[in-house]
């Protein structure tokens, strides 16, 4: 598909299909249907290339070579024009107006090195421009079609019969030299680069959209560890069903969602959940397909499986939600749906009334050729890429990566930015906030026996505490015996004394007293979003330990710059709600909304669009993906994972959150940019037609005007460099 009106064409003809109701979505380049069965999809495939397309069933999983071919069939017809054009358009210029440089045959050899472009490198075009006319319709392709064909017809039939012109240029250039109307191959070989140029943007912009389904797919385990008969065996994941028990050795990812029925264990849920603390299980407890089993081995019951898991739901949501996407560049092809077929007329009535009024054959053609050149949307199809070209590689410099049109539509329109808080207001690392000695201890002494025992242990809260008292210059004691206690902490012996480090069931496991006053700023840490690990010696509890996510610096500047753009600021977490309401007032956002689960995110962000809000979603984690595709505007912080950054239109690289409202502000500034240089094109274009159909533009100087419009409007785009963030 080349345009928006080629998805309508290809819609309208699959809903003409009996019991059948279909979508096709331009940017991904998909068509769901409902009411077909799926043995059927060969009849749906005939209908597409019946209208003139190609089609296949999805394969889930796969890319598809057939896109990528095409990106790369583009790039290379790109590379052949851009070469030919440059030399090209140089040489025919100075020598149809400057006959003292010329050289028998002159014209020929330009003629010559047009071919390769014109009809090579153009062959997207005049093979939808052919398409079109079979079926009775026009587009974009169909006029730059024909204006390639044109100028490049002209050029041949004028060398062939060697006429002259004797009635001179418009605008004061008087009798041009012999020879000098003849030749317009600059202009058919400046059309085909500068759109084959926008073409290939799209192409590679939209192949970026499609891939989050495949990376979903990646997060799934192939193979699992079935237990049938009490024999434990590898099957493929597509083999497991509903009831099945399966093992889960540390460190592998937990195949579908399932009940722990033997065994306990910390899970790293952080890519489910954003939580980053891992999330201590044992017998009876639920846990999701493609988190992590870090510690402890478990047997799981399996309760969902295939398309029914978390994870399966979350890739759905997340296609749905992106073929609800739209390109800034549908109104352009709306517009050009009118307006192709008003300049093929214009142009063919142009020609008739130059021949009733006695002009002659040379004359007419000559002014229908001007109306077709001067209307070729030449600008129109450099408006978009050009100022999308200069705002992404602006955006490169700045650590903003837009991934495309879809971003700087959204941008325009947005008035809530929904912030995640694990990975993108947080660092998503733990950090030892503060340290209690209980009974008479020292924090320090504290810090040091608990340092000694999760010296090796490769837990989140483990490395916090090692890394406070490294960062204390503290002498941490060797400790023998250490050894995990799933779900519990940890302990081993320091200076011959026992020591446990853990939760309050731990120390109510062992005897170990933990005094009221204790217990309460327990639960006062746990109100405040924080977690408290105790610490025990001999028997005795001599401390605490508080870790909490850290708050990156830039999060209070960054959301108080949002809020000057008028934006309102959300804060969206899995978290408990008193944890989100003490960041959230940290960071001064408008509002707080807690204890949300991974597949009710995407659900959060339709809630607010459907009170009339228009959402930007900033987001890092796999959770998220979902979130990041349902908003208007999905921006993933670098730091995230893959199938975050696929989901979203923007990727955030620079590790200051002041990017935020850099990259809303620099999308802004682009979308306005293709707006005037459509605004421009569109009125040019309108303007110049009724002095080509006059014969007041010969063919040179349409050509020579055209390529005036497409100077203003690079012109105008090249202005986003001077973005500056922070304005």
């Amino acid at each position: 598909m080349t345009c928006a009106a080629c998805a309508n064409r290809i819609e309208k003809k699959l809903n003409k299909m009996p019991g059948v109701r279909a979508t096709v979505n331009y940017a991904t380049e998909r068509a769901v249907i409902l009411g077909l069965p799926p043995e059927k999809a060969t009849d749906a495939v005939g209908v597409v290339e019946a209208a003139g397309y190609g089609g296949a069933p999805v394969v889930e999983g796969e890319e598809g070579q057939g896109y990528a071919d095409r990106v790369k069939m583009l790039r290379n017809r790109l590379i052949v024009a851009a070469l030919l054009t440059v030399p090209l358009g140089d040489v025919a210029i100075v020598l149809a107006l400057a006959p003292q440089m010329r050289f028998p045959g002159w014209q020929w050899v330009l003629l010559v090195a047009a071919l390769p472009v014109v009809f090579w490198s153009a062959w997207p075009f005049h093979k939808a421009a052919w398409r079109n006319l079979r079926h009775g319709s026009t587009s974009m392709d169909t006029l730059v079609s024909l204006g390639i064909l044109a100028a490049f017809t002209w050029s041949l039939v004028s060398t062939i019969l060697g006429a002259e012109d004797t009635t001179g240029y418009w605008l004061g250039y008087g009798i041009a030299p012999a020879g000098a109307d003849s030749l317009y191959l600059e202009v058919a070989a400046a059309v085909t680069t500068f759109l084959l140029g926008g073409r290939y943007m799209e192409a590679r912009s939209k192949k970026s959209a499609r891939s989050v389904l495949s990376a979903l797919g990646r997060l799934a385990p192939s193979s699992v560890r079935v237990i049938r008969g009490g024999v434990e065996s590898i099957i493929p994941i597509a083999e497991l069903r509903v009831g099945d028990r399966f093992g889960v050795r540390p460190g592998e990812r937990i195949a579908t969602d399932g009940t722990v029925v033997l065994g306990s264990s910390a899970i790293d849920t952080s890519m489910m959940t954003g939580e980053p603390v891992p999330r201590e299980v044992t017998e009876g407890d639920a846990v999701l397909g493609g988190t992590i089993n870090t510690n402890g081995a478990l047997i799981v019951t399996a309760d969902r499986v295939g398309a029914h898991t978390q994870l399966a739901q979350m890739a759905a949501t997340a296609e749905q939600a992106q073929a609800r996407k739209a390109a800034v560049q549908t109104m352009v092809d709306k517009v050009v749906g009118w307006f192709v077929p008003v300049v093929l007329v214009i142009a063919a009535v142009t020609l008739v009334v130059w021949l009733l009024i006695g002009g002659g054959p040379r004359a007419a053609f000559s002014a229908a050729l001007s109306v077709l050149i001067i209307a070729c949307p030449c600008a129109l199809g450099l408006a978009t890429p050009t100022a999308l070209m200069v705002g992404v590689g602006r955006g490169g410099q700045l650590g903003i990566l837009i991934k495309g049109p879809d971003a700087l539509e959204a941008s325009g329109v947005i008035d809530t930015v929904v912030l995640d808080k694990t990975g993108t207001l947080t660092t998503g690392e733990m950090a030892v906030e503060v340290v209690h000695g209980h009974g008479g201890h020292s924090a320090e002494s504290v810090l040091e026996r608990a340092a000694a025992v999760e010296h090796h242990s490769e837990h989140p809260i483990a490395r916090a505490v090692v890394a406070r008292a490294s960062e204390e210059g503290l002498v941490v004691p060797d400790a023998a015996g250490v050894r995990a206690l799933p779900g519990l902490g940890a302990e081993g012996e320091v200076a011959g004394a026992i020591v446990l480090v853990g939760n309050p069931a731990l120390f109510r496991e062992r005897g170990v007293p933990v005094p009221e006053s204790v217990e309460r700023g327990l639960e006062e840490s746990a109100a405040a979003g924080r977690t408290a690990v105790l610490v025990g010696v001999a028997g005795e509890l001599v401390g605490s330990i508080e870790v909490t996510d850290s708050l990156k610096e830039s999060a209070a500047p960054a959301v108080a710059r949002l809020k000057e753009m008028g934006l309102r600021t959300v804060l969206l977490t899995g978290d408990r709600r008193a944890a989100g309401e003490t960041i959230g007032a940290q960071v001064g956002v408008d509002e707080v909304i807690a204890e949300v689960l991974p597949t009710d995110k995407s659900a959060v962000i339709e809630r607010l669009q459907s009170e009339g809000r228009r959402v930007a979603m900033v987001g890092d984690g796999i959770n998220d993906a979902a979130a990041l595709a349902s908003a208007n505007l999905g921006l993933a912080v670098v730091s995230g994972t893959d199938v975050a950054m696929k989901s979203a239109d923007i990727i955030l690289v620079r590790r200051d959150l002041n990017v935020i409202p850099d990259a809303i502000a620099l999308a802004r500034r682009t979308l306005r940019t293709i707006k005037g240089n459509l605004v421009w094109a569109f009125g040019y274009n309108i303007a110049a037609i009724p002095l080509a159909a006059l014969g007041l533009l010969n063919p040179l100087i349409a050509g020579f005007a055209m390529s005036l419009s497409s100077v203003f409007v690079v012109s105008n785009s090249t202005r986003l460099r001077r973005f500056t963030p922070g304005r």
